[in-house]
């Protein structure tokens, strides 16, 4: 079996929680073929990977999603049928795969396409339906901004594969539902974090886009969440609160699954044997970018230090990712006179770091089902992380279950909430060592890689012989 795996601005050139996933999704699938059908902004080199491929990933596809200038050339050939399809789908008001495979295979070009009397009617309509009171010109230029990388993604060459699976909604979950569309092949959706909450989030607090224009653009993203949704036919994600979310957007109920992330059992160690040290140890697992605010992390630190604690904070992640923030951060630990205290050590074997630790550390604004946390987890070492994502589900466990708190749950951006859980943990080690079992005794019931691996080849089997067997 040769599945598509479509993924946008990750693997296998972003380190991540999604591109670990990735990663031992397939290591641990060595009898099925993965080509990688990888969406980013501008060209990526062999070099740029993070990640050595493993020996059954076929090759990467690149979509660019950047316009490439090309000429106009062609005309549209619509009836009324395929224009009012289009046209609907344009206007954001429900899914339509008939519409994507008329903008895929029937579009000669995109510049032939945004230069068509058909593209000015249907902004023109827009803009009079919407209200909105911004310059015309400015919204006929937000709607080719809006549609360039639809038609990039879909005129460029696709895999022929078994069966497609998407890793997110947004522009992977467009490709996988034009692949369903013109291949006749079952569509598998994956959701680590909600792509569409997360982009209105950006679009809501970005300064490039005019405010009048910022409810189009989150309806635009909701529009292909939902199209990825009415596509699929399984429904992804990691937990709970996030299948409440995907509901609310529109995925139908009878389509949604949870199934969370896993460790490997060589990971799930049954007894810590811990390094000794003279002050108190504190790690974090994480990427240095703004969405994981160290600075918060750093803060909290700073008011460690005024309380005259003694601990060490190691935080290990690559610093090559948004270079300019991990400058930020190393700055504000020099300027707050943090040297002794905060190291930043790049990217590291973070297995052989987690003996070092008596507690682990998460500050992030946004996330999915952190696998950092499942790790740490896993080693025994309880955790201080932030209410965001699966964070409270993990630490506090779902309504049956049997284990204790494996660590403390505190607001985001609140330094102090942070310095004081930390505080109470070198004041309390009992207790600290209670939570960290309860954490490893969790995730050895309800958290293994091989039940994770398991319910995704039976998805994988189960809709293969649905749709006809092999026919790659």
């Amino acid at each position: 079996m040769r599945i598509g795996l479509v993924l946008e601005g990750s693997y296998p050139y972003v380190s991540g929680g999604v591109s670990s996933w990735t990663q031992t999704l397939i290591e641990a699938m060595p009898e099925v073929s993965f080509e990688i059908i990888s969406i980013q902004p501008t060209e990526k080199r062999p070099e740029d990977m993070k990640y050595a491929l493993p020996a059954n990933v076929s090759g990467i596809t690149h979509l660019y999603l950047t316009d490439v200038g090309e000429r106009a050339k062609g005309r549209l050939k619509w009836g009324a049928e395929d224009e009012q399809n289009v046209s609907d789908w344009l206007m954001l008001k429900s899914p339509n795969r008939q519409a994507l495979r008329l903008l895929g295979k029937e579009v000669p070009s995109s510049q032939a396409f945004f230069a068509s009397e058909f593209f000015w009617r249907n902004v023109k309509a827009a803009y009079a339906e919407e209200m909105n009171g911004g310059s015309f010109i400015d919204y006929f230029w937000m709607w080719q901004s809006m549609y360039t990388p639809i038609l990039r993604v879909l005129h460029q060459p696709l895999p022929k594969v078994d069966l497609v699976h998407s890793v997110s909604t947004g522009y992977a979950g467009v490709v996988a539902s034009y692949m369903k569309e013109t291949q006749g092949i079952p569509f598998i959706l994956t959701e680590h974090g909600i792509y569409s909450r997360e982009r209105e989030e950006e679009i809501l607090q970005s300064y490039w886009i005019p405010a009048p224009y910022k409810p189009r653009w989150v309806r635009f993203f909701h529009h292909l969440s939902r199209e990825a949704y009415n596509a699929a036919d399984e429904i992804i994600t990691l937990f709970e609160r996030n299948r409440e979310y995907q509901e609310w957007i529109g995925a139908p109920s009878e389509k949604t699954k949870i199934i969370a992330n896993g460790i490997a059992d060589r990971q799930i160690q049954a007894t810590v044997d811990r390094t000794e040290h003279d002050f108190f140890q504190i790690g974090a697992i994480v990427r240095l970018v703004p969405i994981k605010d160290l600075k918060t992390m750093i803060y909290a630190a700073k008011i460690l230090q005024e309380r005259h604690r003694l601990f060490k904070l190691t935080i290990m992640g690559p610093l090559d990712e948004d270079e300019e923030y991990a400058e930020e951060c190393r700055l504000l630990i020099e300027q707050s006179g943090l040297t002794d205290y905060v190291e930043l050590v790049g990217k590291v074997d973070v297995q052989a770091y987690l003996p070092t630790f008596d507690l682990l550390l998460l500050t992030s604004i946004s996330e999915g089902q952190p696998l950092a946390i499942l790790e740490g987890m896993a080693a025994g070492i309880p955790w201080v992380a932030t209410d965001v994502g699966a964070c409270s589900e993990l630490l506090y466990g779902r309504e049956d279950d049997p284990f204790g708190p494996a660590g403390f749950i505190v607001p985001p951006v609140h330094p102090e909430a942070v310095a004081d859980k930390v505080e109470w943990m070198m004041d309390y080690p009992q207790e600290r060592m209670r939570f960290g079992k309860n954490g490893r005794e969790r995730v050895r019931q309800y958290y293994r890689l091989q039940q994770v691996v398991d319910r995704y080849k039976a998805i994988y089997e189960t809709r293969r012989e649905q749709y006809g067997g092999h026919r790659v």
